[in-house]
């Protein structure tokens, strides 16, 4: 099987690079401080077609193969982490189950709306304050059916894009009784009455993408936002010993978006080391330390796990540990890569002064 990508890929490639340095890379620094969201790129990247690489043409996105979806991931990672995170929720997380298992109602309203650039973002709410990796057992966060629509009550945590979005697509349960085949998902708008967003979570890094804790006060929604069959999430969605499907489109990115975090710090350090003598002496007067030899810590993963081909466009269900293992190997991979960086540059890079300055 031939694993290189086709020439259309490449000029995809190329063109997301040649946009990212130009209108994210150069702002990376400044969003990272400020945290704030980089909105003057993220506008222009609709009529590009980054805000819809899994939305069909007909909704307005630009329905790339799953290859190219993760190209685009990696490009923007390149240029800003933070940036890529929350594309990349917004692509895998927040459009997935709306193409997924959404109405035509629903695909015709939402899906033009965020793919455009000129709007806000979709975004996912899973986690509860009670419920990470256990979310069948755990979700406690209720939806009530009436006449005219679904009553939500509760709360989630750790919801990426939620002051930036359009809608937050919810995780909740329909059925008390129901056990773990009681969870459906509805799309909630942002703007509805008794939706609260919290500030924003003061997060280690990656400040230029917002993560909030969000909660629900008798959020009244129309019984249509109810995105696939009642009680059918835990089995279309989230099912056992399988990612779940909103959750796939996110793996593969993921990966691709550390991958691009190490290559560019592989680069940095190169360009850094190319001007610094062999055995200088560091600036803490400390004996010289030899320069580090730069290996190339970064793993390859072309070929998406599970996928037919190089052009699929579908991800078969995929058991967990196939899941986890690339991504360890690429979050060890950027350990490495940031810990050479460290090595050869030696006291000044906790300097925020210092990064300002090679910004």
């Amino acid at each position: 099987m031939n694993f290189d990508l086709t020439d259309e890929q490449k000029l995809w490639q190329r063109t997301v690079h040649d946009f990212v340095a130009k209108e994210v890379q150069p702002k990376a620094h400044e969003v990272d401080v400020t945290s704030e969201f980089n909105w003057t790129a993220t506008r222009k990247m609709g009529p590009l077609g980054l805000l819809g690489l899994n939305i069909p043409e007909e909704y307005g996105g630009s329905g790339v193969d799953a290859v190219s979806a993760a190209i685009a991931i990696e490009e923007i990672g390149w240029g800003c982490g933070s940036t890529a995170l929350a594309i990349a929720a917004h692509n895998g997380l927040g459009t997935t189950p709306i193409i997924q298992f959404g109405s035509e109602e629903l695909k015709q309203k939402w899906l033009p709306l965020v793919a455009s650039g000129q709007n806000k973002l979709g975004a996912l709410a899973l986690t509860e304050p009670g419920a990470g990796s256990d979310l069948q057992g755990g979700v406690v966060t209720k939806a009530v059916k009436e006449a005219d629509g679904w009553v939500i009550h509760g709360a989630k945590m750790w919801c990426t894009n939620a002051s930036i979005a359009e809608y937050i697509i919810t995780l909740v349960r329909t059925d008390p009784n129901g056990g773990s085949r009681s969870l459906s998902q509805i799309l909630v708008p942002t703007n509805i009455a008794g939706l609260k967003i919290g500030p924003a979570e003061k997060k280690m890094g990656l400040h230029g993408s917002p993560t909030h804790a969000v909660t629900y006060e008798d959020v009244h929604v129309p019984l249509g936002n109810l995105i696939g069959e009642e009680e059918k999430a835990c089995n279309r969605l989230l099912p056992r010993s399988t990612v779940g499907a909103s959750e796939l489109a996110r793996f593969p990115w993921a990966w691709r978006k550390l991958r691009s975090n190490t290559r560019s710090t592989m680069q940095e350090n190169v360009k850094r080391l190319a001007n610094r003598s062999p055995n200088s002496k560091p600036s803490n007067g400390c004996s010289p330390t030899p320069r580090p030899r730069l290996r190339s810590h970064v793993p390859c993963f072309i070929r998406l796990p599970g996928s037919k081909s190089r052009d699929a466009t579908t991800t078969r269900r995929l058991p967990w540990p196939r899941c986890s293992l690339p991504k360890w190997r690429n979050v060890s991979a950027e350990m490495r890569s940031k810990s050479t960086a460290v090595t050869a540059i030696q006291v000044n890079i906790p300097s925020k002064e210092f990064i300002a300055m090679h910004a």
